[in-house]
């Protein structure tokens, strides 16, 4: 009696402590990201992500239902790294001035940019930056649209136009894609080529805030002389 009760307690515990189904779908997804990361879309194998994950072969297909779901998860939860919608919400939120808004903002993107322990994510975005897969659809659907609509809101604001208008959107892309630029970009390149850019991030951010807002107030101007 004595060992069926130790066997049934040692088994409560491994039952205890396995990791759940969602557990081990985050697990995978973190794996996978990382392998697409360094090895991209074409050469990273399902295989070697469930190696290195330590979940059987069919874990991929269980949780995903492909090595393609699996990746266009990866490439969602990547763009999440490198912003959240709820990061970007929060960073807005109970402020009242456009500018200060977009202050808030382009300060954090600048501060990302500099921060030298990146996740697998800004690798993987980089990756699809250069060479982009068939989930770009999906991924602009899924992680990028929200966040867009968001800065257009947030842009329409400081110029006082409709989002909708072609200016707030041109106006978006001058203001993050540099952003962008900086937060994928490898580190060593910018050390190499920018070695003073790194080393004070507040002046980083501010100038950079200074540059987009004064920016910004020229296109303002000129959109009203348009009328």
């Amino acid at each position: 009696m004595r060992t069926s009760s130790a066997k049934t307690g040692s088994t409560r515990k491994q039952r205890a402590t396995r990791p759940d189904g969602a557990a081990t779908r985050q697990h995978l997804l973190d794996t996978a990201g990382q392998v697409f990361a360094e090895r991209g879309f074409a050469d990273a194998t399902s295989k070697e992500i469930c190696e290195r994950a330590g979940t059987p072969m069919a874990s991929v297909h269980y949780h995903f239902g492909s090595r393609e779901a699996l990746y266009e998860a990866a490439l969602v939860e990547a763009h999440r790294q490198v912003v959240g919608l709820d990061e970007l919400k929060a960073l807005t939120e109970g402020v009242s001035d456009p500018k200060d808004k977009l202050r808030a903002v382009i300060s954090h993107f600048v501060g990302l940019s500099v921060n030298a322990a990146a996740p697998w994510g800004f690798m993987l975005m980089l990756r699809e930056v250069l060479s982009p897969s068939p989930a770009i659809p999906a991924l602009i659907e899924k992680a990028v649209r929200p966040k867009a609509a968001l800065l257009l809101g947030l842009i329409g604001e400081v110029l006082q136009l409709n989002p909708k208008e072609p200016a707030v959107q041109r106006a978006l892309m001058f203001t993050v894609l540099p952003c962008i630029a900086m937060m994928i970009a490898p580190k060593q390149v910018q050390a190499a080529l920018l070695p003073a850019v790194a080393k004070d991030r507040k002046a980083l951010a501010d100038d950079f805030v200074r540059f987009v807002l004064a920016g910004l107030d020229a296109i303002a101007v000129a959109h009203r002389a348009g009328k």
